[in-house]
């Protein structure tokens, strides 16, 4: 063990926790933010555009933010991002904790009328700019690492890092948050707040400076200030090396039809997303507590996939594993909205998210073995614009399903829909799918890659 420190290093360290106090805070907002905007407003368009808020940065703001990680001091910029979520935070904890006596008891939201319009317009805006500055912290993290750990250690570097990610955001920030909410609504706000303050110190502290070598651009920006991400971004060259990333993609049929099948699944899944809280809360009758323990559903379901991902394609195939993961989903999200018992429900989750961890093994795997790796930042940020960018899509639907679903049905039969719609689009998707991403085809581009590139000959050198 004091082996694998020596060689992570300090400044690996700093990251680490830093890490993992910031995806405590994420894991406790995943709660708090949610159930806040229920003890708002019972609108189902509202409490989804608050959904959608939280992932349209990812639709407007994922491509340059790719550019813009190449452009600027990646530790700097991280220090900043955190810091300006460490204040985003601050302002929706003090404005809560200004109207907390006129606010429901958390557990007690169901009974609210009408709306407090200040508070819910504050809580989108800064769920927005918190997007906003997640988005960029997150590039700028995915391509910090190479540069405090050497490269026979990253694979090491890297697991440690996923595994306390995925530990704090759904084992410990959840039941915490869920814990503090009881507590007061304003609680965890500012205990989240505290969470990127001590994140943004933690990554100050790691000493140099990391912008990428970049001999062919402009000098990268000479401080963290606004005027200097507006030059990274408006150098004249980015928009042709976006289209680079744009046209390989588009250009290659497998990643191509990829894309916008995990688009699409993205968008009915975050259908019935948006919608979710309402559901448990008008249809399920959980607390915020026992909202955490159905949550522990997604948590288990992802930490064992990772594990049987690699067994299972190898057992049945890459392509058939795509194709059950489709079906699955749609038979899943049927029964959990046909179920009115929350451990169903949680078990449906595990079995979801396991075979969803099966599917980005898979396919992660396969655009980093496909992609030619001097465009597989770009060709990557391409295919999560599609992947993440149809989120606030499907969010909105979900609360127009529900809002038109009110006026002809009962209220629960109405956030019961949301769960049928999505399972429709997956049985689509399954149909569509599991012709285009057959096994056959992976391997193909698998084995297409690992093909040497062919040498110029001497006359075309000529």
């Amino acid at each position: 063990m004091a082996r694998e420190r020596v060689q992570l290093g300090g400044n690996y360290r700093k990251l680490y926790v830093a890490t993992a106090l910031s995806n405590v805070g994420d894991g406790m907002s995943a709660v708090a933010y949610p159930w806040l905007a229920t003890a708002i407003t019972r609108n189902p368009l509202l409490v989804a555009s608050v959904a959608a808020a939280q992932r349209l940065p990812w639709l407007f703001f994922t491509l340059p933010a790719g550019v813009i990680t190449d452009r600027v001091d990646r530790k700097r910029a991280m220090v900043l991002m955190d810091s300006l979520r460490c204040g985003f935070t601050l302002l929706v904890a003090f404005a809560v904790l200004s109207e907390q006596g006129t606010l429901p008891a958390p557990d007690d939201v169901k009974n609210i009328v009408g709306t407090r319009t200040g508070l819910y317009l504050l809580l989108l805006a800064a769920t927005v700019l918190l997007g906003c500055a997640e988005v960029l912290r997150d590039n700028c993290g995915q391509t910090f690492m190479p540069s405090i750990v050497e490269p026979q250690h990253l694979e090491r570097a890297n697991g440690r890092m996923w595994a306390i990610e995925s530990a704090a955001n759904t084992f410990i920030g959840p039941p915490v948050g869920s814990l503090l909410l009881l507590a007061a609504f304003s609680v965890p706000f500012f205990v989240d707040a505290a969470s990127f303050f001590f994140a943004a110190a933690l990554v100050a502290l790691i000493p140099g400076t990391f912008r990428a070598s970049r001999p062919d651009r402009a000098p990268a920006m000479a401080g963290a200030g606004a005027g200097a991400f507006a030059g990274a971004v408006g150098s004249p060259s980015w928009r042709a090396e976006l289209a680079e990333g744009v046209k390989w993609l588009w250009g290659n049929q497998l990643l191509r039809s990829m894309a916008i099948i995990l688009g699409v699944m993205n968008m009915a899944s975050s259908l019935s997303g948006a919608m979710f809280v309402l559901f448990s809360q008008d249809v399920l009758d959980i607390t915020p507590l026992t909202f955490t323990f159905m949550g522990f559903g997604f948590a288990v379901g992802s930490v064992v996939g990772g594990y049987v991902a690699p067994w299972m394609s190898r057992t049945f195939g890459s392509g058939t594993c795509l194709a059950i993961t489709l079906g699955s989903s749609a038979v899943a999200h049927l029964l959990v909205g046909l179920s009115s018992w929350w451990p169903l429900t949680a078990v449906l989750f595990a079995v979801g998210t396991l075979l969803g961890s099966t599917w980005n093994v898979i396919t992660v795997s396969l655009r980093q073995t496909i992609i030619p790796s001097h465009l597989l930042g770009r060709v990557n940020s391409v295919y999560r614009f599609f992947a993440w960018g149809m989120m606030p899509v499907g969010a909105m639907l979900g609360g127009a399903v529900v809002a038109v679903g009110t006026s002809v049905t009962t209220h629960e039969m109405s956030l019961r829909w949301v769960w049928f719609v999505d399972a429709g689009i997956h049985a689509v998707l399954f149909v569509f799918g599991s012709r285009l991403l057959t096994t056959e085809r992976l391997e193909a581009a698998r084995a297409a890659a690992a093909e040497p590139a062919p040498q110029p000959t001497a006359l075309t050198q000529a």
